[in-house]
Formats: structure tokens, C-alpha cells, sequence
């Protein structure tokens, strides 16, 4: 795959070849993506990261990031919150986590349609999916984990079961590739997406005062439409700061550079690229000197916080410019407009 290592737009500047060797450069030889040198992995950065790569060319370093997931997976699907050195550091399944490997080979499928890659993760992906609808409320929503102790932990997370929404999405079209009938995936997506656009009162609510809330619905393409824009407007004011980018958390004052990207991601997908554009343009000089960006910072008095260079964070900065810019064949990954053409096709 030929890129341009810099991508040029409204004076932004992006150096795409910068942000993916870095990942190349922090991942294990077996293929894990820890968060920064020493630090910690969870299944869901992980993927952010191997999506990342993809994008930037570094195909093998993805599939590797895939098979380290398939190789290390628990017997009922799913797998640790995160690892440090190669042993579990957080011993909760959750659901969210667990299935986000459908997105990431539905990436990965859209950028090398290697279908024989697909068809040697099924079985893990399919073993993931099927562990997080089986945690499915009657209503719709998805309890978020299983405890170290193996007790069902029955709160459904707004963020997350937004995120399991995409995944069943990717899950599915991959099944429609592969030529398989999974229709027990079908009615959970299409249960979890009522519950979605219609049941807010059944995710937990002390969680509504982090910005995710606010545009995962939108990001993952279970709310689209005029319901997506209002939503948007709705609580723009709550979370975005004008020429920053997007707070984490409302009440507290630290922009992220990861959750102002995600934004830019559901901006695009909703097809308002111009917001996005502008929302994405605030970050481009959040950067370490060498062109890497910030996890977060502190306003007004512009503290850099924590100073740790983050894969994940730098991964989901290439996925937005993907978004904008078209890099790769999977540059409309979260467009609504392209699962309504895909749907009908």
C-alpha cells in the first residue's frame, strides 16, 4: 500500500509513517500491543492498534496482533480486562473487550480481502461473539463483565454495549462473507440496538459524565440520522471546548486526544465531515517533538497528562485521518451510509 507520509488539508499535518511505526516499534514479537513501553494491554487498545497498523501497511504486525489474541483466548471466549508481562493483571471478562475482534478483522478483511485470514479466525472471533450474547439482557442491553469471580456483573454500560453494536455489525458481515447463518446474532443486534435508540433507562447512568456516552450511540451507528445530529447538539456544549478538542469527563478539565479522535470518527460517519475536519484540526499540534500525540492535557494552564507516547491513542488518530482523508479501503468502516448500502446489499 502506497501512503503519503504526510496528509495535508486546512493546514493540518499528519505524519501517518511517524504513528505506525511507533506502534510497530512498541509491539511484542508476539504480537501484543501494550500501551506504552512496560505498560499494560487490554484486549479492546490492543485491536485500536493493530487497526492502526493496518491502515499505515504494517499488514503482517496486524495479523500478528490478531493471532496473539487467538492464542491467548479463555475456553468460553473471551478473554482478560488486560496483561502485563504476559500474565492477566485484571482477571474481569468483559464484553465489550471480548468482542471488539470483530471490528478488527472486518478492518483488516476491508484493506487485504484476505478471506483465508477470515476464515482462520472464525472460530475465535465467532467463540467471542457468542460469549457476549450470552450476556444479553431480555431488554436488549449487554451486561458488561463477567467477575474475577465468575459472577455476572449485571450492569449494562451505555459506551460498551454501543461498541458491542459494531461489533455484532462486523461479526455479521464477516459471517456474510464467509457464507455462514448466524441468526441468534442478528436478534441480538437487533434487540441491543432497540435498547439503544430506546431504552436509555436501562444503562447505568452515573457513567452519562463521560464523553464516550455522549457519541458512542452514534460512533457505532445504532443511533443515525436526525436522532444522531440532535444527539450531537444536544450536549456539544457539555463536552466540547472550542478549539481544543473533546473532555473526557465533563466536570473535569482534561481534553483527550483519543476521545476528541472518536468524535472526529462519528462525526464523519454521520457525514458531517466538515465538523469533523474543523473538531480534528484542534489536535494537530498536540504533539510530542517527534510528531506522536499527546494522550491528554490539563486547560487552561495546557499540563500534558499523562506523558506517556500511547499506541492506542496514536492508533484511533490515524483511523479519524483515515476517516477524512480516505488512506485505505476501510476509510468508511464507520459510516452510516455505508452499512445502509451494505445491509441492502
Amino acid at each position: 500500500m502506497n501512503l503519503e507520509a504526510l496528509i495535508k488539508k486546512q493546514e493540518l499535518t499528519v505524519n501517518i509513517d511517524l504513528l505506525t511505526e511507533l506502534l510497530a516499534g512498541l509491539q511484542k514479537d508476539h504480537g501484543e500491543i501494550p500501551w506504552s513501553e512496560g505498560g499494560k494491554t487490554d484486549p479492546w487498545d490492543h485491536i485500536e492498534s493493530a487497526m492502526g497498523l493496518c491502515i499505515g501497511g504494517y499488514i503482517n504486525e496486524a495479523r500478528r496482533a490478531y493471532e496473539w489474541l487467538a492464542d491467548i483466548q479463555l475456553e468460553d471466549g473471551s478473554w482478560y480486562a488486560s496483561y502485563l508481562g504476559g500474565k492477566p493483571l485484571d482477571k474481569t471478562r468483559e464484553t465489550n473487550l471480548s468482542s471488539y475482534i470483530a471490528v478488527g478483522l472486518y478492518h483488516y478483511y476491508l484493506i487485504t480481502k484476505d478471506i483465508d485470514f477470515l476464515e482462520k479466525m472464525w472460530g475465535t472471533m465467532s467463540a467471542a461473539i457468542d460469549f457476549t450474547v450470552r450476556l444479553q439482557a431480555p431488554t436488549g442491553e449487554i451486561y458488561w463483565a463477567i467477575s474475577p469471580k465468575m459472577k455476572v456483573d449485571q450492569m449494562a454500560l451505555l459506551t460498551g454495549s454501543s461498541s458491542i453494536y459494531m461489533s455484532l455489525k462486523c461479526a455479521l458481515a464477516i459471517a456474510k462473507i464467509l457464507k455462514k447463518q448466524k441468526p441468534a446474532w442478528k436478534d441480538a443486534k437487533e434487540k441491543l440496538g432497540h435498547a439503544l435508540r430506546n431504552g436509555l433507562h436501562l444503562f447505568n447512568i452515573t457513567k452519562s459524565r463521560y464523553s464516550m456516552d455522549w457519541f458512542y450511540p452514534v460512533l457505532s451507528g445504532a443511533v443515525t440520522g436526525d436522532a444522531a445530529r440532535k444527539r450531537i447538539d444536544q450536549h456539544w456544549k457539555k463536552f466540547a471546548v472550542e478549539g481544543m478538542g473533546i473532555r473526557c469527563v465533563s466536570d473535569r478539565p482534561w481534553v483527550t486526544i483519543a476521545e476528541t479522535s472518536e468524535l472526529v470518527l462519528a462525526l464523519a460517519g454521520m457525514g458531517n465531515t466538515e465538523l469533523a475536519e474543523i473538531v480534528f484540526g484542534w489536535i494537530s499540534e498536540r504533539t510530542f517533538e517527534d510528531g506522536s500525540y499527546w494522550c491528554g492535557f490539563t486547560f487552561p494552564d495546557m499540563v500534558i497528562w499523562p506523558e506517556d507516547k500511547i499506541t492506542w491513542t496514536n492508533g484511533v488518530v490515524i483511523m479519524a485521518a483515515d476517516a477524512l482523508y480516505k488512506l485505505s479501503p476501510a476509510s468508511d468502516l464507520f459510516s452510516h451510509e455505508f452499512w445502509e448500502k451494505s445491509e441492502l446489499a
